[in-house]
């Protein structure tokens, strides 16, 4: 049997494992399977016969193949990641004696600090969309709602309309892992679901079978995190704001302003779903390199590398 068809059968077990067990999204599991198979093409190249036969060695040269053909240190991370974890697996299955990727040393990810928009480029676009039309009513939630919640693009078009309480200005997300958590959301937010509620769903649906999610695309049917991708974008090129906002954007976007503002860390990590402290820590770096550059800009005696 070649080793694609030994494999498939236990990609087909990890992926199981996956989604029962790991609550991972679909798009989690599609991005495993699309690492595993890339390293079974790999140990087809090297004819490698099975998996218990890949060796620490293999396992480096592949890394070395990943770093050749040019991929960023976060894809290569996560490729490898792929890998221990379906190794793993398959050791506690008992299919499997050892992890030749256990050792295999992750490239060091670049700190990159994540971008924000000020508050002059969010009422920019906020501006754009046509709020007397169903579509335009509707993106203007979207935006309302990844800035006034910090929710993920997953997250917003997962929401239910079952699952918005407006008198109270809160909302219920599934997270990652299908944690729920509930989000506070402001007056401008609430004004803009309550229109399009009362107007623009009703349009877009106009007779169409309700699935009960918020957010509608022009059939009437939900939308999908590609669809609100494609809205922001064409939001920002009208605006002519940086090109490298994206609806994840809006989410570093409201964590930093809840920072500068003055909210405590614990209640951003809290708001955002952050399962580690740390990783909400990264905004409090955005703060401080903010506060540096108000600091360099207005005070007369803080210009650097002048004479002692």
């Amino acid at each position: 049997m070649d080793i694609r068809g030994t494999v498939s059968t236990e990609m087909n077990a990890f992926s199981t494992y996956l989604k029962v067990e790991k609550n991972a999204s679909p798009h989690t599991v599609k991005e495993y399977v699309a690492d595993i198979t890339e390293f079974v093409a790999f140990m087809e190249q090297h004819q490698i016969s099975t998996l218990d036969a890949v060796s620490y060695f293999q396992g480096r040269s592949f890394l070395a193949h990943l770093v050749k053909r040019g991929l960023s240190r976060r894809s290569i991370a996560r490729k490898l990641s792929s890998l221990r974890s379906f190794y793993r697996f398959l050791m506690r299955e008992g299919k499997l004696s050892h992890n030749p990727f256990q050792l295999v040393s992750t490239p060091k990810l670049e700190k990159k600090l994540p971008s924000f928009l000020y508050p002059q480029e969010i009422q920019t676009l906020f501006e754009l969309p046509d709020a007397t039309t169903p579509l335009g009513q509707r993106d203007r939630v979207i935006f309302e709602l990844l800035y006034a919640s910090g929710v993920r693009v997953s997250e917003l078009v997962t929401i239910e309309m079952e699952r918005i309480d407006l008198a109270n200005g809160i909302v219920l997300v599934f997270g990652k892992g299908s944690k729920e958590r509930y989000v506070p959301i402001g007056s401008y937010a609430i004004a803009a679901i309550r229109q399009y509620i009362e107007q623009g769903r009703v349009t877009l649906l106009a007779g169409k079978p309700d699935h009960g999610t918020l957010l509608l695309n022009y059939r009437g049917e939900p939308l999908s995190d590609r669809s609100v991708r494609r809205v922001v974008d064409k939001y920002v090129r009208a605006a002519a704001v940086r090109l490298d906002v994206s609806p994840h954007t809006f989410r570093h976007t409201f964590a930093t302003h809840m920072l500068n503002a003055g909210a405590d860390l614990r209640t951003v990590q809290e708001l955002l779903g952050h399962v580690n402290i740390s990783t909400t820590q990264i905004y409090t770096h955005v703060t401080k390199e903010r506060l540096r550059h108000v600091y360099d800009a207005a005070h007369p005696r803080a210009e650097r590398g002048g004479n002692a």
